[in-house]
């Protein structure tokens, strides 16, 4: 199915003409003319019955005796096709909120994650003919694609190579938005933007996951904490060297930077210590 544009006229004048043919009918009834005011009558009946007013962000869908006729998306009162069905239709800007899903990352890891959607209908017939009710496919399908995008990704990626859920959560929700907007143009429904809400470890492995989290942590900064030190190590045994500042042979230049490395690098304030002797 395909939405198209349904056959419509203006409906205050319609109100007009149906407001003619029951007072013209009522008219011809009192002056004993029964066959033509009944059938004036039953014209202004007829007529009334395709008379729709449609609201701002709203669509009608109009079928005719099962036939799909089109979609009036026009704000207004119109008149359609009489004896028609109409199916109302919301073109406003919709959330979704998933329910928390447990789902396996790519290492197998439990755990917890949920979502907001953004979408709108863009075609009614597709929304109202080729789904049975969208809303319902709606929710279903994103809670599945969710699923799905969640299990390619590791939660965190310790090794630093590659997409993490935690780390992109921007490339993340992208792909989620690709693969929905897939998933449900078949419903005539358009993803304007998907988002993660929740993002956690399940409770079973919170309490270990986040010990290897905070031991990267430390490797990271001790890294970086060496990193500076030996490059702050090296720039001051050049500076003495190049200012003549105290001549050093090899021993003495390993005790300097031995003791240089110690201060910097302990995680405890070093202690002074006044040495009046000598290495030798």
């Amino acid at each position: 199915m395909k939405e198209k544009k349904a056959w419509v006229l203006n409906g205050y004048l319609a109100v007009v003409v149906v407001l003619a043919s029951l007072i013209g009918g009522t008219a011809l009834l009192i002056q004993t003319q029964f066959t033509l005011g009944i059938a004036l009558i039953l014209i202004g009946v007829i007529l009334s019955s395709g008379i729709v007013v449609i609201q701002p962000n709203k669509s009608h869908v109009i079928t005719f005796f099962g036939s799909y006729i089109g979609t009036i998306r026009e704000p207004g009162l119109w008149l359609t096709i009489p004896l028609s069905t109409r199916k109302s239709v919301s073109l406003r800007v919709r959330n979704f909120n998933s329910k928390t899903l447990k789902v396996n990352d790519v290492e197998g890891n439990p755990i917890e994650i949920a979502a907001v959607i953004v979408f709108r209908v863009v075609d009614t017939a597709k929304a109202i003919f080729d789904v049975d009710r969208y809303e319902q496919f709606v929710e279903i399908q994103s809670e599945t694609a969710l699923r799905h995008v969640t299990s390619r990704y590791p939660y965190d990626n310790f090794e630093k190579d590659g997409y993490s859920l935690r780390g992109h959560s921007e490339e993340v929700a992208r792909e989620l938005s690709l693969e929905l907007q897939e998933r449900l143009k078949v419903a005539g429904v358009e993803v304007m933007e998907a988002r993660l809400t929740h993002l956690a470890y399940s409770t079973e492995i919170a309490g270990a996951m986040l010990q290897r989290q905070q031991a990267n942590a430390i490797l990271d900064a001790r890294q970086i904490i060496v990193e500076g030190a030996m490059g702050m190590v090296q720039m001051a045994v050049e500076r003495l060297e190049t200012n003549n500042v105290v001549q050093l042979d090899e021993e003495r230049k390993a005790a300097m930077i031995n003791n240089l490395l110690v201060a910097i690098v302990s995680d405890r304030s070093a202690q002074p210590v006044i040495n009046t002797g000598t290495l030798y």
